[in-house]
């Protein structure tokens, strides 16, 4: 086993401070040390800032082929969900080659771990060369009649493997507004059986809440269009917290978007912490016009908040560095070394992936993003504020070679 050493003028460990004149040391995939100590193979990055491999925990790959988000800005979500049931049944898709252009955007923009809500065959992720990718398996099943069908749907899905050491399997059942209740538990009696993680959309819009009140609204006219309604199916007054609840026994839950959720709910997700979080993706919030995010006071209160890029049916591409840059300046109050955090160590802890990465420290992998910054530039500011992308990527100590990557239409380098 090689030993290797990378120099930058910053290094951005995520667990402590910044590092002027910092090296990272492997061995192999992974770090040995990091410090001010380098060994005799050293590789100078030059005037950058070297920080883990992001990890965007939530996306749904399969609209990468968007080449713009569906809809409009500020498009009411019910809306914008016809217009995706529209794309998905289009003749003409392949939803495989644009998983796999997908994967290559991520990569290219310093991500090295997803999230990914899928709905097709796990072989359609085969080709990405990052450390690790969590598939969660999306369900959909509102009528109580179809709670035997659809999870028995789910386990052929779960039972197929491919031989690819960084896939991560998951569950996801949609939303309160395509998931029955009794399928709900369900699943989640399956997940901790296997001991799988869960991922569902939550308090993502005023119109679920309504659904969840009252039964009525956008969302019921939705699904009785497309003969799914249920009226027995969700007891009146319900709200996100009734579904917290029921995750709250899965073994790690990612509560997806969560644009409206009560100071209860919050509460509830703070106490649930280790298990449960938060995955807020801020441009697609602020391409549906929703209420101002309570970002500030979810992380006041001791809720863990991962970052996702969600799609790009409602995001203009999958950088989760612009999203980072995007919570820096609508929410200037907020500390730099938290929006790093939560772009690398939350979504690590958020997908169970924390023993590996989300921090340049010994023993995880050497999963590292190289961004360029000018010698008289603070290092968080020259990623938050700055307007640069990543120069190298580096994946298990090896850099992507982004010049080959950029050409294949096949399995990346």
């Amino acid at each position: 086993m090689s030993n290797l050493s990378f120099r930058a003028r910053w290094v951005l460990p995520a667990a402590g401070p910044p590092l002027e004149g910092g090296i990272v040391n492997l061995a192999g995939e992974r770090i040995i040390a990091v410090g001010q100590d380098a060994t005799a193979n050293t590789l100078d990055l030059g005037d950058v800032v070297l920080l883990p491999g992001l990890v965007n925990t939530h996306t749904h790959l399969e609209f990468s082929d968007c080449e713009k988000p569906l809809g409009r800005p500020r498009v009411p979500l019910p809306e914008w969900i016809r217009q995706v049931i529209g794309t998905r049944h289009r003749g003409d898709r392949d939803a495989t080659a644009a998983i796999r252009t997908g994967l290559r955007e991520s990569l290219r923009g310093g991500v090295t771990t997803i999230g990914e809500i899928s709905t097709t065959s796990p072989s359609a992720y085969a080709t990405f060369s990052g450390s690790n990718l969590s598939v969660f398996q999306e369900v959909i099943g509102f009528s109580a009649a179809r709670v035997d069908s659809v999870q028995n749907d789910l386990e052929q899905r779960l039972a197929v493997s491919i031989e690819n050491s960084n896939l991560q399997m998951g569950i996801s059942p949609h939303a309160p507004y395509t998931v029955h209740p009794q399928l709900l538990r369900s699943l989640v009696n399956v997940a901790s059986e296997r001991n799988l993680p869960m991922a569902m959309h939550l308090a993502e819009s005023r119109e679920e809440l309504e659904l969840l009140r009252s039964g009525t609204g956008p969302f019921q006219q939705l699904l009785a269009d497309r003969s799914m309604w249920d009226a027995e199916a969700i007891p009146r007054d319900s709200t996100p917290l009734d579904y917290l609840r029921t995750l709250s026994t899965a073994p790690r839950v990612l509560v997806i978007h969560g644009n409206y959720l009560s100071d209860e709910e919050i509460a509830f997700l703070a106490e649930h912490r280790e298990r449960m979080s938060v995955v807020f993706c801020p441009r697609t919030h602020a391409y549906f016009g929703h209420e101002p995010y309570r970002l500030e006071k979810m992380l006041a209160a001791g809720v863990r908040v991962a970052l996702g890029t969600d799609s790009r049916a409602s995001n203009p591409d999958l950088s989760l560095l612009s999203e980072m840059r995007f919570i820096a300046k609508q929410f200037s109050a907020l500390a730099p070394a938290m929006i790093l955090q939560m772009g690398t160590t939350h979504g690590a802890h958020a997908l169970g992936l924390s023993d590996s990465t989300g921090e340049l420290v010994a023993g995880k992998l050497a999963d590292l993003v190289a961004i360029p910054c000018p010698a008289d530039v603070d290092p968080l500011e020259a990623i938050l504020f700055g307007d640069a992308e990543p120069s190298y990527v580096f994946v298990r100590g090896k850099p992507v070679d982004f010049q080959a990557y950029s050409q294949t239409q096949g399995p990346l380098p």
